[in-house]
């Protein structure tokens, strides 16, 4: 097992930045023995539990983190010119679930109320958040970094201070070996600053890419970002090509004046231990009648409705309509033992909500379209019987996962939905979903050949 863990690495998820896929990332960490492995994307937690699981499937110990982005002042506060002076950097580890959560509300804030540029804490929200989180001092970015390298000794020891008390017993200062002379100096002064304040040292390599010579590919995707060509004089870009998924021998080699800085690494690995439970599912509370079960509302309703749908019909002899009310009862029998009736009550419940207000609402789609009960409780207006479409490809007992059924609402109205269901079940309860874009090969050699 290696005696080093990387703590400080941009993947994917630093959008248009880190290039490392994190399942690339979690099987280099595999081949070099790494006890751990860490993910801290600038600003967000978007590729979190891609990153938890697949650690845990690998049987590496997770650490999950980010890069916040500290605004100088209040974090509400808009005054910076350009992006490079939106804030300082700080890497940010949740030890455990209570820093996830800490962690989570942090980057939450950081893009709903002090966006500017870049998604921005300050340190009265890390005072308050800031329990059960490893802060590490980051890059040359850093504040503390960036008062050794403009203000001096002084000013620099008084923010280490600030730091040290709103991590206390967990804060760390960072050093970096990148082949820049400005790193090479400011990590003199790191140390000297550690020695006299009593704070432990850390290595990193702020990984951006997994090989060496993925530098190159790298620069091209920060042109990509900034609509820059790769030519251009003045442009953001990358002075050192070091900053790719270096071998624990490599870092042994790098800092082998610092052996201390290396250990820590291991260090705070095993002070890390976040375990999130991925199998419970959490509804949102929906209210039945005194006395009444969650189950017990939904099949009642169900059976209702189905009663509704086959007066409509004189069509179907009595083996029909048997047909129908046997699919039925198996049905809710697989929804109940799944534990899914509040999820169902609570999509039926907007679903008609939306039709009583006059906003149009697709048919349904996808494998919802397969079962009765959806269509029984109005969810679906697709009579999944004569079409012979299977309930099993929508749940099976043998596969447990959630319903994933796909509703079209009017796209002019659907904010009045949203704001119903916010309303009636809580925004702490209400989300909408991200949906990441993928670089295709067709629109990367159209950006690749801008950017050249």
């Amino acid at each position: 097992m290696a005696d080093f863990v990387h703590l400080h690495c941009h993947t994917e998820y630093s959008l248009l930045d880190g290039a490392i896929r994190i399942g690339d990332l979690v099987k280099r960490a595999g081949q070099f023995g790494l006890p751990a492995a860490a993910i801290t994307d600038h600003g967000n937690m978007h590729g979190a539990l891609v990153f938890y699981e697949a650690c845990k499937k690998a049987g590496i110990k997770p650490i999950v983190g980010c890069e916040a982005y500290v605004a100088k002042a209040d974090h509400k506060t808009k005054d910076a010119r350009s992006p490079r002076d939106a804030g300082y950097h700080l890497v940010l580890l949740a030890q455990n679930q209570t820093g996830f959560r800490n962690l989570l509300k942090l980057t939450s804030v950081a893009h709903i109320d002090g966006f500017h540029y870049k998604p921005r804490v300050d340190k009265a929200l890390l005072a308050a958040h800031g329990e059960g989180i490893i802060a590490l001092s980051a890059c040359l970015k850093g504040e503390i970094h960036q008062m050794l390298l403009h203000q001096g000794m002084d000013a620099a020891r008084d923010m280490a201070r600030q730091y040290m008390s709103l991590f206390p017993d967990r804060l760390y200062l960072e050093l970096q070996a990148n082949d820049l002379p400005e790193q090479a100096r400011l990590n003199q002064m790191v140390i000297e600053l550690a020695d006299e304040l009593k704070l432990p040292l850390v290595a990193t390599n702020d990984c951006h890419y997994l090989e060496a010579g993925d530098a190159d590919a790298h620069d091209v995707l920060l042109c990509i970002q900034t609509q820059a060509q790769v030519d251009a004089e003045k442009r953001m870009r990358f002075t050192t090509r070091e900053l790719y998924y270096r071998s624990p021998e490599e870092m042994a080699q790098a800092f082998a004046h610092v052996p201390q800085a290396l250990a820590n690494t291991c260090e705070i690995a095993e002070r890390v231990n976040l375990e999130l439970d991925l199998k419970t599912y959490h509804f949102p509370v929906y209210e039945v009648p005194q006395g009444k079960s969650l189950d017990d509302e939904m099949a009642d309703m169900a059976r209702k409705g189905l009663t509704e749908r086959l007066a409509r019909r004189d069509d179907l002899d009595e083996a029909g309509r048997q047909r129908y009310w046997d699919r039925l009862e198996y049905e809710l029998g697989v929804i109940r033992q799944m534990g899914f009736p509040g999820y169902f009550l609570i999509v039926q419940d907007f679903i008609n909500w939306a039709k009583g207000q006059g906003i149009p609402v697709g048919p349904g789609r996808g494998s919802a379209a397969g079962s009765l009960v959806a269509f029984a409780l109005r969810i679906t207006n697709l009579d999944p019987l004569p079409y012979d479409l299977l309930f099993e490809r929508f749940l099976n007992i043998e596969r447990i996962s959630m319903p994933d059924i796909d509703v079209d609402f009017c796209e002019r109205r659907r904010t009045e939905v949203i704001r119903y269901v916010s309303e009636k079940y809580g925004r702490d309860s209400v989300a909408q979903i991200t949906t990441f874009g993928t670089m295709k090969a067709k629109a990367v050699v159209r950006d690749v050949g801008r950017a050249l």
